[in-house]
This record gives structure tokens, sequence and C-alpha cells, in this order.
């Protein structure tokens, strides 16, 4: 189906009278629903929110005011923050090369290939576990992240940066990510941590 210069002149009528995109489909004949909003949107006819057949068409002058009433202003596009720009106490913090600000969690970020600082968290973890973390090391299967599955342990080791990195890959225990061993570091209840801190 093309569509002609009579199709077309059809179109514009039954749409400025109000008809459904589906009654210009049937009318016309040979053309969907879809090719006819296509159409009236490519053509750029007017959006008729709210009319009906009908309804008396409004006044052009009232339409034309209408969307420059409720028109907003666009946003402004986002700039780089010129280190001028910044107000004067930040001036003193480490700015990045488009002079923005470095926060300390940005700061904490380790390109990769560095060694990994030591983890507070470690000095929390009962010897019992780590004892039963490092058994269950040995017998780990060394995953890769695209080989873990749902049952599988995804407890990661080493450094992701090195090739030396892998997951833990045993069976993981019902509704944990982790297995056995590795749900003993990771879940922790709250009052047993706390007394480890004293």
């Amino acid at each position: 189906m093309s569509w002609t210069d009579e199709r077309v002149e059809t179109l514009k009528k039954m749409w400025g009278e109000g008809q459904s995109a589906s009654q210009i489909a049937k009318e016309l004949g040979g053309v969907t629903r879809n090719a006819v909003i296509g159409k009236v949107h490519r053509l750029g006819l007017s959006n008729r929110a709210g009319t009906t057949a009908s309804a008396a068409p409004a006044p052009k002058t009232a339409a034309k005011e209408k969307p420059v009433a409720a028109a907003k202003p666009a946003p402004k596009p986002a700039t780089k923050v010129k280190p001028a720009q910044v107000p004067a106490v930040v001036e003193k913090e480490e700015l990045d090369e488009n002079g923005i600000p470095i926060s300390a969690a940005r700061r904490a970020i380790i390109p990769a290939g560095q060694p990994l600082p030591p983890q507070p968290s470690a000095n929390e973890i009962s010897p019992e576990a780590l004892a039963k973390v490092n058994e269950i090391e040995k017998k780990a299967k060394r995953l890769t992240l695209m080989e873990l599955t749902e049952k599988t342990c995804k407890w990661p080791v080493g450094d992701p940066a090195t090739e030396d990195f892998w997951f833990c890959g045993l069976g993981v225990q019902q509704g944990k990510p982790y297995c056995e061993a590795h749900v003993g570091v990771a879940f922790q209840p709250m009052s047993s941590r706390r007394d480890r801190r004293r």
C-alpha cells in the first residue's frame, strides 16, 4: 500500500473531523491503525487529545496559545565545572581533571592492579570461621564469573585485577548466595560482632 495524494487527503480530512485511527484505517482499506498513526505523526497533524467526533474543532488561536503558555523552558545541558566556578571553600579540596571536587569515596577507589588495603572486617571474623573458610577454599571449584549459577557459591577470592581471581563455586546454603563456610563469615549476628569489638 502506498500513500497516494488522494489517500493522504482522506486521512487529513477524517483526522480533522475527529475520526479514530481505526476508523480511518477501515475507510482507507489495506492499511493498519498503526500505519495511520505513523502517517499522522509524519505529517505533523495535531494531537487531538480530549476531542471527539461530535465536538467542533477549537479555534486555531486558542490552540496556538495553549502550548505556548504550557511550554516549560528546556533544561540546560550539563557543563563542565571550571575551578573558577567552584566556591572558595571547595577549591582547597583535590579537584579532578574537570575541576570537580574528588569526594572521599572516589579517593578510596583503588586502580586495577594495585594491592587492596587490609579489610577492617577481617579483624571481626571469629578464628573458627576463618579456619573453616581456609579449609573450604582448598576444596573450592575456582569458578570464573561466567561459570557461576544460582547453585554455586559466589564468594570472591583474590584481587579482581589479577589473573589469580576466582569464585568459590561450591554448593550454596538454602536461600543464600554462599556455601555454608562463607555464610558463616558473611552473615554474622550483630551481638557477636559487638562482643568482638570490646
